[in-house]
């Protein structure tokens, strides 16, 4: 019994850790300054999962919690149901505090990671990624960007190991 309760204990450290791992081809952003990243960022493509399908319009804010953790909301409208859907998670650093690797959690104990691996300088546009190729998201401080950007960082994201075939843009309009 007690080689189960540690094997039970050690897969659920493998499964815990490997979430906050990174794709091979993605290096996080360093130096990194969380200060210039926190406020609101428009969401221009993504690699489409089940927990934003079929959402439009979504932002990403980040803002500081009072114990030194992120806070994050992210938001889309479902045209489906005609309603906003939010969410709301915390995120840290996995390691040291100019690294742009984080761990964010929207369901308790259970952290994914959160990497940026590409940032414009006057922090515009990120490149974000997660613990594989099947999580990316183009983020913007502006709704939209020009087709050439666009093809820049669908570039940068082929030589990272994403499949930008599967993009989708989540359409924009204005809404309150």
């Amino acid at each position: 019994m007690h080689y189960f309760h540690t094997l039970c204990a050690l897969l659920g450290f493998i499964t815990l850790t490997g979430c906050t791992g990174m794709p091979d081809n993605v290096t996080p952003v360093s130096p990194f300054n969380l200060d210039r990243y926190l406020g609101t960022w428009y969401e221009v493509a993504r690699l489409d999962h089940s927990f934003e399908e079929g959402l439009t319009e979504v932002t990403a804010t980040y803002t500081m919690n009072k114990d030194g953790s992120v806070k994050v909301i992210n938001r889309g409208f479902n045209a489906e149901t005609n309603s906003w859907k939010e969410a709301e998670g915390k995120a840290k650093f996995v390691g040291e505090s100019d690294t742009a690797h984080l761990k964010v959690s929207f369901f308790g104990p259970f952290y994914g990671s959160y990497i940026v691996f590409y940032l414009e300088p006057d922090y515009s546009s990120a490149l974000i990624s997660s613990y594989n190729d099947e999580y990316f998201w183009i983020l913007s401080r502006q709704s939209t960007l020009s087709e050439t950007t666009l093809a820049d960082y669908k570039q940068r994201a082929q030589q990272a190991g994403f499949d930008t075939s599967k993009l989708i843009y989540p359409q924009r309009t204005v809404r309150q």
